[in-house]
């Protein structure tokens, strides 16, 4: 198939004839120069500052979450929920196979092996079918311990990711966790303003992570966000991403080893301006997504659209190419035009940090891999 079609829909949706087309840029049409410049002009530039806690205060708004902490990144804000919700050395953290890798990243840092199971096909999240099967069939209770029967090693936690915005089962791999006394920490990353059943994404678990990298929906350049409903796990990570240091107004004391995670207040101000504008990227996004599905309507060439029941964000546009040769034609045929596509992550366990991982099959994460392509979804204005 020749796919000078999708390059010029692609170029009349972006309204770029000619020249480069990104796969997601931000827009910058805000206040975000405004709140920059009071930033100077203060001399507030680092972590002490009003943005950050108005960028919180926002992101509570948004979501109805009880708590959050802003951090630099998405992956400073999954490595901080995990050793809140009690993630340590020598355990081990169910996620799914399909994923970037700062998923499995964050499971190491807190001294932990990840786990990848597989991913189901209609919202490429992880199949709680997959988790079911592994905690029936390989894993047994020590000392009301969930715990790995061919390691011995405690299940300390399950981590499901929102694939490109798109709702994963989360309702049914809460339950199916909480049947071990497992918490689940949501690594809702692509998916702020993303809900099932209309309830947000990154509220079902324990915890749940945003990013504001510069590629996401929302950004504050680099800058992340922790949410709970529980307020110890949520005093947790604001004293572990502040160094661990004991409040007081000159003293310096610290009582275990802390993490300078903190948003710089440069930061939240460029997301404060930026959340400031959700509702209309989100309705950007999902016109974009309804003019790709009208085109692809008629094509052998499947269109991810959002799970039943659930509201997605549409991040990342990804369609479903027939097999790996043709995933790599159309990648080919669109970036030699400036058209910026991209396949999916290469799947974890094929990380060689990550081969002797504990997995099972992975069927449908192999799949995936060899079929997926993101197209372009930045918002337009």
């Amino acid at each position: 198939m020749e796919h000078g079609p999708l390059i010029n829909f692609i170029r009349d949706l972006y309204g770029t004839p000619k020249g480069e087309i990104p796969l997601h840029a931000p827009v910058f049409k805000g206040n975000e120069k405004e709140y920059l410049q009071k930033c100077i002009d203060t001399g507030y530039v680092s972590s002490i500052g009003e943005f950050v806690g108005q960028l919180e205060a926002m992101v509570r708004t948004c979501t109805g979450a009880a708590h959050a902490s802003a951090v630099v990144n998405g992956t400073s804000a999954l490595h901080a929920a995990l050793l809140a919700v009690g993630v340590g050395k020598g355990d081990m953290v169910i996620t799914q196979g399909l994923s970037f890798v700062a998923t499995a990243n964050a499971v190491v840092y807190c001294g932990a092996e990840p786990i990848f199971l597989d991913v189901e096909n209609q919202s490429f999240g992880l199949d709680p079918q997959a988790v079911a099967d592994f905690l029936e069939n390989s894993t047994y209770f020590h000392n009301h311990r969930c715990c790995h029967i061919q390691t011995g090693k405690r299940i300390a936690a399950c981590v499901p990711m929102h694939t490109f915005g798109h709702p994963c089962k989360i309702e049914q791999i809460v339950e199916i966790c909480s049947e071990y006394s497992i918490p689940v920490v949501e690594d809702a990353a692509e998916a702020l303003g993303s809900r099932s059943n209309g309830k947000p994404c990154g509220l079902f678990g324990a915890a749940g992570i945003f990013s504001f990298n510069g590629n996401k929906i929302v950004t504050s350049g680099g800058g992340g966000m922790v949410v709970t409903n529980d307020l110890k796990i949520g005093a947790k990570v604001r004293y572990l991403t502040t160094t661990a240091k004991k409040p007081h107004p000159y003293l310096y004391e610290h009582t275990e080893v802390g993490y300078n995670y903190r948003m710089s207040n440069i930061n939240a101000s460029l997301g404060c301006a930026q959340l400031e504008r959700l509702d209309d990227f989100l309705s950007q996004k999902r016109e974009i997504a309804t003019r790709y599905q009208k085109f692809f309507e008629n094509s052998t060439i499947r269109h991810m659209s959002e799970p039943a029941g659930t509201h997605s964000n549409y991040w990342l546009n990804a369609v479903i190419m027939s097999n790996r040769q043709e995933r790599d034609k159309l990648l080919a045929e669109t970036n030699q035009a400036g058209i910026f596509t991209r396949p999916v992550w290469t799947p974890l366990n094929r990380l060689p940090m990550y081969k002797d991982a504990v997995t099972d099959s992975l069927e449908q994460t192999d799949y995936l891999a060899d079929r997926i392509v993101n197209l372009p979804s930045s918002v337009r204005s």
